[in-house]
């Protein structure tokens, strides 16, 4: 696309309104630039994400304009004045030197199409890709969900994709691997649309700690995803190959083709023996490529999607609750969730999270009803513990219950509070100010156990897999710690075979249920690599275990 709008949000004479700004290559009068936005005098300020106004907003923009041009006329005495109280906000933070034309045809181009147009990785033509198609144009309903939720984030993506000059094949890959959902958490612990395994996501910059999780956040994983994948394809020179290490790891991908060349094989993706998982993998997204290429030949169908962005990025400069966020921008916490996932606890922090993804309209709502808003924005702050002590004094020194301070923070029964861990608490006289850049961006708790010593084991969860409670009970423990331990929530489920962390005072780790033994030596994990699956009960030994696919 050639092209972009920008919506400025502009004050003039003390009223706010929309105004359609066509941005020249050096900038517009009053300052708009590439650069970073300045604060609003509310303490916010709107940037343009890679958004345009949607068609359901199209007359809230004409009134805009002539609304804009009004308050022109009626502030032309004002002169230079009025344009220095102006507030100068909107850019593309993908392309900002892109001018603006709410004309351009290209904005009125099906995204799908578009999509299709990008296409250039050399089509995988087996009978995985059949199976994947019958599968596929077997569950209609999921295809269709799968699609509408995907809209949200499609044309961000291909912008990104495109800027890179990228097949926009790319673009499809969360339909593979959280079916666009940017909540998903697989079992290995990989979270976010992209799937990125801790160590992967801290390695392409994605901060995880107390606060937020930006394995989840739509931009940050975008960014990073593109970059691994741009990094696999300098390594492998393929793409094909590059998605196998995308899901196997690049390591492991190099192993199997130094097999094959020392067998004097082909090395290419369908010559290598890789696990089930990788081996499907490609198939799934070439069966996903040639149904949004032809739907019609599955008997599926797309939802419409237009060639425009869904929703705006909203700069903020202060700390504010995520109730009130929701409250201001007339949104539903489920809709705003799903544009900001990487949120760990009920605030957001400034520091840490400088913007929201908002709908074009829910963020226009959001900038006047910050403006109007008299009080405090947040009602929660972090607070460091200076020494390790227990919840019940920590709960004191902040004026809280230890049942509210270990519920709002997740920490379970019978846990110490080590020494330099953040807590999420109560905003107070003593502590009302915003959370600094360093605690926001670097925030952790450790725990210990609080009482007779304990001993580590880790176990694989049954044939049948195992839920959380049924490990909390088989082990005499609470499910919250279960789940605290391996940093899930208390009703998920344990796959088949994945690693479980379980905490057992010493004398009773001698005696365990015959379900599961302990681990003499737990393997080693590599980076971005999914814990071996087995079927089995067996203790994990770092000599007996197999190979499986990665997940970042």
């Amino acid at each position: 696309m050639r092209s972009n709008p920008i919506i400025a949000l502009r004050y003039a004479t003390g009223v706010l309104a929309l105004s359609l700004l066509s941005a020249c290559a050096t900038g517009v009068p009053g300052g708009i630039s590439a650069g970073a936005p300045r604060a609003l005098p509310v303490e916010i300020a709107v940037v343009a994400a890679p958004v345009a106004a949607p068609a359901s907003a199209a007359a809230s923009v004409s009134a805009a304009v002539g609304a804009a041009s009004a308050v022109a006329a009626s502030a032309g005495s004002a002169g230079s004045e009025a344009k220095e109280s102006a507030v100068e906000v909107p850019v593309d933070p993908l392309r900002p030197e892109v001018p603006i034309d709410l004309d351009d045809r290209t904005a009125r181009i099906d995204l799908w199409q578009r999509v299709r147009n990008g296409f250039g990785i050399a089509d995988l033509d087996d009978d995985f890709v059949r199976r994947r198609e019958r599968y596929y144009a077997g569950k209609p309903d999921y295809v269709q969900r799968m699609a509408e939720r995907g809209g949200r984030y499609l044309f961000h993506i291909v912008e990104e994709v495109q800027k890179r000059n990228l097949p926009t094949e790319l673009a499809l890959l969360p339909f593979i691997e959280s079916a666009f959902n940017p909540e998903a958490m697989s079992s290995a612990r990989a979270s976010g649309m992209w799937q990125f395994m801790p160590a992967t996501g801290r390695h392409f910059e994605l901060k995880q700690n107390v606060f937020r999780d930006d394995r989840r956040d739509v931009l940050a994983s975008t960014r990073a995803a593109l970059d691994y994948l741009t990094k696999l394809h300098g390594m492998f020179g393929d793409w094909h190959l590059a998605l196998a290490a995308y899901n196997w790891g690049e390591g492991s991908v190099q192993r199997a083709i130094k097999r094959n060349q020392k067998a004097g094989k082909p090395t290419n993706y369908a010559s290598l023996k890789m696990p089930a998982e990788t081996r499907d993998y490609v198939p799934k997204l070439q069966a996903m490529k040639n149904i949004v290429a032809n739907p019609g030949v599955f008997s599926l169908s797309l939802p419409q999607l237009q060639n425009h962005p869904y929703f705006l990025s909203v700069a903020i400069v202060r700390d504010i609750d995520v109730e009130m966020a929701v409250r201001l921008a007339d949104l539903p916490l489920e809709e705003f969730r799903a544009l900001n996932p990487q949120m760990n606890k009920p605030v957001i922090l400034a520091a840490g999270t400088p913007q929201l993804l908002l709908p074009y309209d829910n963020a226009n709502a959001f900038v006047k009803g910050i403006e109007a808003h008299r009080g405090p924005l947040a009602t929660w702050t972090a607070w460091v513990a200076p020494k390790t002590m227990k919840t019940a004094d920590a709960a004191q020194q902040v004026g809280m219950t230890d049942a509210d301070l270990r519920s709002v923070n997740g920490i379970p029964p019978q846990m110490l509070i080590k020494a330099g861990s953040t807590l999420l608490v109560p905003r107070s006289a003593q502590r009302h100010t915003d959370v600094s850049e360093k605690v926001a961006d670097n925030a952790t708790m450790a725990l210990a156990h609080d009482g007779p010593s304990t001993r580590r084991i880790v176990l694989r969860a049954g044939k049948q897999g195992d839920s959380v409670a049924a490990v909390a009970k088989r082990y005499r423990v609470s499910a919250e710690q279960v789940a605290q331990w391996n940093h899930v929530a208390t009703s998920a489920r344990f796959a088949a075979g994945s690693s479980v962390v379980v905490f057992v005072a010493s004398r009773a780790a001698k005696a365990l249920p015959p379900r599961a033994t302990t681990a003499k030596s737990a393997p080693k994990k590599v980076a971005g690599t999914k814990p071996a699956r087995t079927l089995s009960a067996t203790p994990i030994k770092a000599t007996a275990t197999t190979r499986a696919p990665v997940r970042r």
